[in-house]
């Protein structure tokens, strides 16, 4: 008896199955393109007219004024310091939250997530009073004795790393605890059982294990980073411009709506190549073990 009936009815219902799962997929598929790729287009072509024409006019601009490109080097500076000291400051709290018997574990990540119960606005005003020259701050440390004169701790860029960093921390915990949480903690006893110090296990064990959750939380906090409009704006002082002030501004100001778009397009591209030179570097499927 031949094989080939049933070989084409394997084929039949490998085709039904692939079938099905392009139906289960369109939607997802459908909701990306219509509330991302068709904003996206229309903003490319938007970067484009200048009164009803085509035009390149709005990309010479970029490339002929300095002040473009030196915005476009703050928000990455500004972004990369973010992400850094999200780094820093979530990993400790991640890896306390992770190994803290269930009570602390719960009270440490409600305090961490307790900022999404209140607004940025909130929050940056907040930090406006608490940075002010009367402030807390200037005022404890005269107190004491430790200055003579208030500093200057807001209206610059200080400032702003401060407020983007607490509204940011939430973004940088999370994964990483969901990661650590994940390592066994025989891993590590085993590491200092045989000798290794507390650093030589944190670098070849925890370090190592915990990557994806950092790479996610680094992805994330960057990229919200770039976009970051009401902290800079406030605690900046208008000393601190970001990419989204320059939009705003090219918007509201000039009502130049294409050479908005075509400040936004410049960062999408930059974003596009640096993801693909880490990716060149550290493969993102390597890094969240796909492969």
């Amino acid at each position: 008896m031949s094989d080939l009936p049933i070989e084409q009815a394997i084929a039949r219902e490998e085709r039904k199955e692939q079938r099905i799962y392009l139906m289960l997929f369109m939607p997802a598929v459908m909701l990306v393109v219509l509330f991302l790729g068709v904003p996206l287009l229309i903003l490319a072509i938007q970067s484009f007219q200048e009164g009803g024409h085509l035009t390149l006019e709005h990309y010479a601009r970029i490339f002929d004024e300095p002040i473009y490109w030196r915005t476009y080097y703050d928000t990455l500076e500004i972004s990369v310091a973010v992400t850094v000291l999200c780094i820093l400051l979530g990993f400790p709290l991640a890896y306390a939250a992770a190994i803290a018997p269930r009570g602390w574990s719960t009270l440490i990540l409600a305090l961490v997530m307790l900022p999404f119960w209140t607004s940025v606005l909130v929050r940056t005003y907040a930090w406006l009073v608490v940075l002010q020259r009367r402030g807390i701050v200037n005022s404890l440390l005269m107190s004491a004795g430790i200055i003579d004169a208030p500093l200057s701790l807001s209206h610059n860029t200080f400032a702003v790393l401060i407020g983007m960093v607490h509204v940011m921390l939430p973004f940088m915990v999370f994964p990483l605890y969901a990661a650590i949480s994940k390592i066994p903690q025989d891993l590590l006893q085993a590491g200092s059982s045989l000798g290794g110090s507390p650093w030589y296990v944190f670098r070849r064990v925890l370090l190592p294990l915990s990557l994806p959750g950092m790479f996610a939380g680094s992805v994330l906090v960057f990229i919200l980073s770039l976009g970051f409009y009401l902290t800079p704006e406030l605690l900046g002082g208008g000393k601190t411009i970001l990419v989204s002030s320059l939009v705003q501004r090219n918007i509201e100001l000039y009502l130049q709506f294409g050479a908005a778009s075509a400040v936004a397009m410049i960062l999408l591209l930059i974003v596009f190549v640096i993801f693909w030179l880490v990716d060149r570097i550290l493969p993102v499927e390597k890094i969240v073990g796909m492969r």
